[in-house]
């Protein structure tokens, strides 16, 4: 089975997040149980983001999305991130998990 481009896009980000902070972990969140919740947590050093990733700038929100995402970035960092605003994402993120 073919990967679409979001999930291309979210199995090199998982890498690349791990890599840029080492001894996190990436988890993919399964939407089933509550329909938006964005779709990667990261765990780092007692912190933690969520991620809602995007094949590309123009991609849709699914109902409830934006939701999570303002709601779980009032607790510690959520962020919808795609091919076109990835560095900066990553950017607020470092700030985030800053020791």
């Amino acid at each position: 089975m073919a990967r679409t481009p979001e999930a291309k896009f979210q199995a090199k980000l998982r890498k690349e997040i791990e890599s840029m902070f080492p001894g996190s972990m990436t988890f993919k969140v399964d939407s089933i149980d509550r329909q938006g919740a964005p779709d990667l947590l990261v765990l780092y050093k007692g912190k933690w983001a969520a991620l809602e990733s995007k094949k590309d700038d123009h991609a849709s929100f699914r109902p409830n999305q934006e939701y999570y995402i303002d709601i779980l970035n009032k607790m510690s960092f959520a962020r919808p991130i795609c091919p076109e605003n990835k560095q900066e994402v990553l950017r607020d993120l470092q700030q985030t998990f800053r020791t």
